[in-house]
């Protein structure tokens, strides 16, 4: 394998190590992981469309990408500011509230594409 092959196989193993890590240490990261798993099911369950696909799609990778970067910027505060800092605080409560934004946004969209599919099953 060439040295860039190996670079790029590193790089990945790296992120996955990432990954594993917020699932394993993140109560918040793996609650959105099963929000996204019921999502798909659902979205399966329901034959949603393409479009609805790739809005469901964006809206799972904007959260879990916002909540990982949530998770680096946590922990960076802590490793840099260790006991309690005002603007420290700030740092972490200005990320979840990123978090959180994309949260309603994925919500909001959720429930725009699947409650139109839901509401005949329960009629």
């Amino acid at each position: 394998m060439s040295n860039n092959l190996i670079k790029i196989a590193k790089s990945f193993a790296y992120a996955f190590k990432g990954w594993r890590s917020a699932f394993k240490t993140q109560l918040n990261f793996r609650v959105q992981c099963f929000f996204a798993l019921a999502a798909i099911a659902l979205g399966f369950y329901l034959n949603i469309s393409t479009n609805e696909w790739l809005w469901i799609s964006l809206n799972i990778t904007l959260v879990l990408f916002a909540e990982l970067i949530n998770t680096a910027l946590e922990t960076l505060v802590d490793l840099v500011s260790p006991d309690y800092n005002e603007k420290a605080g700030m740092v972490k409560d200005i990320a979840a509230g990123a978090v959180t934004i994309t949260a309603i946004n994925a919500a909001l969209s959720g429930l725009y594409i699947f409650v139109p599919k839901l509401l005949p099953l329960f009629r």
